[in-house]
């Protein structure tokens, strides 16, 4: 008598894989082509949670604001053709910020693939459009290869720079059913770090008279060891958007854009860790008396722009704890760098943002140290850049390179689902906060306690700006139609209030944040003073040459 051997679908190992790499909450909108996934996930839901969203683009942005918080690898799935285009901004965007995310995309028949009969959501060549915005994009076959894909899949996303990664799999593979098993996490890859490399950016360093650090996303996870260096060379920690919170803003190292700016027209010896260093070397500026040393993970990063004098291509914890140990047998006697002047001018400029100030000080005030705050394309947002103090690492989420209107809510969801207890709080413009304002339903619906600050200006703020600066004020296409914002969030079950002044808001927050659920706070502004002048700063060094970086 023969027995039947029970075999597994292409979904089910996969959602299996998922598991095995720790992937606790997928984020989709269920759709036909991946009924079969979604199926899958109804054996695990236990395990792994599902949040649903009302329209893909928040389920990519809520991957991304899950990856961004953590570190880790995210994951959310969507229909092909219309639901992946839907989300393909958020995969842009993790692009530009580094981020591991899986993207599940579904597809159509497998016989169909390119033949273009006209199935429902067909789109031509899906996967070379997934590979323009992701690190990489594969088809699965089906069970066979379900599992090594996907695994391989969020080694990629996680190895080297990390970087979005996406799956796809058509209707009809998901459910097929045959030999294969799911996989277990491979090793990550990165590269080895250059003993040679190091100790000749020790030599330079060591010797340098002004030294300065700039910062970048990608030293986020440097740890103690960016404390140890920038302690012993006594050298000011510059940071903007990504850099935040990479070394603590209240260190007394730690300079925001303006002051480094300062520094770097005199630094002779600068420490670039995993940043692009593309605005102050096309911006800026160089010349010959500025050497410059790289530590980046990407090895075409040091000389994409300009060549480094010295480029470590390695984690930037890694190199950072390597440099540690190299720089006393060259460092030079330093005494404790005074920065005082550069504070006390920083302090005076911020106060001609004095309401931007207020509010973020109100904020900053009621955010524990290791709540996470996550800025917008918004004029309270590009002040936050400047004048927010992130207290730890990822606790400052910024749009990065792509810096799109409208990702900072969904981001902030996903980073609240990601960090559980901690308290998260995204702050929006009105405009920016209607491109996902419906997702105060997912908020509720899955009690994800994000408090979201929206600062009403009844207008595209910054568009307004540019236009009355240098179009002589001929405005078009900027101001806006807006909700009654409490009343709207109160409608899906939102606790909601308005807050006119600093002190009522850091009241709001405070209550918001104690109650524990969704809340929206309102705060109705009029014109803020510009943040431009402190953000689109002057070359200082060197010649501009044919070619080189204007703004944006």
């Amino acid at each position: 008598m023969s027995r039947e051997i029970k075999t597994k679908n292409t979904a089910e190992l996969t959602v299996e894989t998922l598991e095995t790499h720790g992937i606790d909450v997928v984020y989709g909108v269920p759709g036909i082509h991946n009924d079969a996934l979604f199926d899958a996930l109804h054996d695990v839901r236990a395990r792994v949670r599902t949040i649903h969203a009302r329209h893909e683009q928040a389920t990519g942005y809520m991957a991304l604001g899950a990856a961004l918080a953590t570190g880790r690898p995210q994951v959310f799935a969507a229909v092909p053709g219309p639901g992946i285009l839907n989300a393909s901004a958020a995969l842009l965007t993790a692009c530009g910020m580094n981020a591991p995310v899986l993207a599940l995309a579904g597809q159509i028949p497998t016989a169909a693939i390119e033949r273009g009969y006209g199935h429902l959501h067909e789109i031509r060549d899906q996967l070379g459009l997934l590979r323009h915005i992701t690190k990489d994009a594969q088809r699965v076959s089906g069970p066979a290869d379900a599992g090594m894909k996907v695994a391989a899949a969020i080694q990629l996303a996680r190895s080297g720079r990390p970087g979005p990664v996406a799956i796809e799999c058509a209707i009809d593979v998901w459910p097929a059913r045959g030999p294969g098993s799911s996989a277990a996490a491979l090793p990550v890859v990165q590269p080895q770090v250059d003993s040679d490399a190091i100790e000749e950016a020790a030599k330079l360093l060591g010797r340098a008279k002004r030294p300065l650090i700039m910062v970048g996303g990608g030293a986020q996870d440097s740890g103690e060891a960016l404390v140890r260096v920038a302690e012993m060379l006594q050298a000011p920690v510059g940071y903007y958007r990504r850099g935040h919170g990479a070394l603590p803003g209240t260190h007394p190292l730690a300079v925001n854009l303006p002051i480094a700016h300062r520094l770097w027209e005199e630094a002779d010896v600068v420490l670039a860790i995993g940043t692009r260093l593309y605005t102050q070397q096309s911006v800026w500026g160089v010349d010959d008396d500025l050497k410059i040393v790289r530590i980046d993970i990407e090895p075409e990063e040091p000389g994409r722009y300009r060549n480094a004098d010295c480029a470590i291509v390695a984690d930037a914890r890694a190199a950072l704890e390597a440099l540690a140990r190299a720089l006393p047998r060259h460092n030079a006697t330093r005494s404790p760098r005074d920065l005082s002047a550069e504070r006390g001018w920083m302090a005076r400029e911020l106060g001609r943002m004095a309401p931007q100030m207020a509010f973020l000080a109100a904020i900053r005030r009621a955010l524990p140290p290791e709540g996470i705050l996550v800025d917008e394309v918004t004029q309270m947002g590009f002040a936050a850049r400047l004048g927010y103090e992130a207290a730890l690492p990822r606790t400052f989420l910024s749009g990065g390179q792509q810096d799109n209107l409208g990702f900072g809510f969904g981001t902030a969801l996903g980073a609240k689902v990601a960090v559980g207890d901690r308290p998260v709080v995204a702050i929006a413009g009105d405009g920016g906060f209607g491109y996902q304002a419906f997702e105060l339903a997912t908020a509720v619906r899955h009690r994800i306690a994000l408090v979201t600050i929206v600062f009403d200006d009844g207008a595209f703020g910054n568009v307004r700006r540019i236009q009355d600066m240098a179009y002589g004020g001929r405005r078009i296409a900027d101001s806006l139609h807006n909700p009654d914002f409490v009343a709207y969030a109160d409608s899906f079950g939102v606790r909601a209030v308005r807050a006119g002044t600093p002190a009522a808001l850091e009241q709001a927050l405070v209550e918001a944040l104690r109650a524990n659920e969704p809340a929206l706070i309102h705060v109705p502004v009029g014109e803020m003073p510009s943040p431009w002048p402190l953000i689109m700063l002057p070359r200082i060094r060197g010649q501009a040459q044919p070619g080189e970086r204007i703004w944006p």
